[in-house]
């Protein structure tokens, strides 16, 4: 069993897919794969085998093998051929006792991280050379964690770069890195208060999920630091309305925001996955202030059509990603 799974591991890792879910269907097993935003199918397993990889999995992720119904969730470090990739479980069992296993996986931070419209990534340097709170929104697995790392990297050799998550993604031993545990009363906002005496020029917030949370982060950003933070939302003027859904005062929003990045990763005609960003910057965010919207900016329609008038993209793709 150990063998068998670590050499579909390794193709799944190989292919870079991005999660597994190990299903329940009557009799069997399903095996699901999402790869380049697209759920597959990958196997069907007999149920006993099923139930020898969930319970492999788990052991190896030092998780309570015995239980089946409670929600679980642990982590562990899994060595492949291309290097090591960070696997995220989650187990729970349904209504009628059976278990069903997530496993999110977590590639490094690598030298081919593709911008599919390079001028893009030189206004985000731009904008974090401003401090200030720089939110980013997307999908789950969009590329927001990554983005953010990777940016950080390149201030790291003046700069202490402290994150706080929940859980930590992408290990990193060049930035000072935290984790919520809320069982300990390690939450986002007592880590913030933590940060913050620590001193450091650059805070990477995992999730801005709560008031509490938003109020520490315009907090950090007003003193001074820049501050990147990922927030559940559909377009970046969603990201702004959110925050003013958080009870973040207006004024704070304006002295603090420095740049609202919604991202996406696009198949590209070369097959391989590239960011593409939804910028609210400059004057267009002052006026986002005053005038508020919804959607997608017009510069995020215009790089799909400019995209696949270069050949980058294919036209069917551009169409599906216009909604963000």
């Amino acid at each position: 069993m150990k063998s068998e799974f670590s050499r579909d591991i390794a193709v799944l890792i190989r292919y870079r897919v991005s999660d597994l879910y190990v299903l329940p269907y009557r009799s069997y097993y399903r095996l699901l794969i999402m790869h380049e935003g697209q759920l597959q199918l990958y196997q069907q397993w007999p149920r006993p085998q099923g139930q020898r990889l969930i319970a492999y999995l788990k052991y190896r992720a030092d998780m309570s093998v015995s239980e089946h119904r409670r929600p679980q969730s642990g982590s562990l470090c899994w060595h492949a051929p291309a290097g090591k990739v960070d696997l995220r479980l989650s187990t729970v069992g349904d209504c009628r006792g059976q278990e069903s296993l997530v496993v999110r996986f977590i590639y490094r931070l690598c030298n081919d991280y593709r911008m599919l419209v390079p001028p893009q990534w030189q206004k985000l340097q731009q904008t974090a050379k401003k401090r200030g709170l720089m939110l980013f929104a997307g999908p789950m697995g969009s590329g927001k964690t990554t983005t953010m790392y990777h940016l950080a990297r390149q201030f790291v050799k003046q700069c202490i770069v402290m994150t706080i998550e929940d859980p930590v993604e992408i290990t990193e031993p060049l930035f000072v890195q935290l984790q919520v545990n809320e069982l300990a009363a390690m939450s986002y906002q007592e880590l913030l208060k933590v940060g913050l005496r620590h001193r450091p020029q650059i805070f990477i917030i995992g999730e801005i999920r709560d008031p509490q949370t938003a109020q520490m982060a315009i907090q950090a950003a007003l003193s001074g630091h820049l501050v990147m933070a990922t927030v559940h939302a559909r377009s970046v003027y969603g990201a702004l309305a959110r925050l003013r859904q958080l009870n973040v005062d207006e004024s704070y929003l304006q002295q603090t925001i420095s740049g609202i990045f919604y991202q996406r990763l696009l198949p590209t005609v070369q097959k391989h996955l590239a960011v593409l960003f939804d910028l609210l910057i400059d004057d267009e965010l002052q006026e986002s202030f005053v005038k508020q919207r919804t959607g997608m900016t017009d510069d995020w329609n215009q790089q799909l059509k400019n995209c696949v008038a270069k050949g980058w993209l294919e036209k069917s793709v551009a169409q599906s990603y216009q909604a963000g």
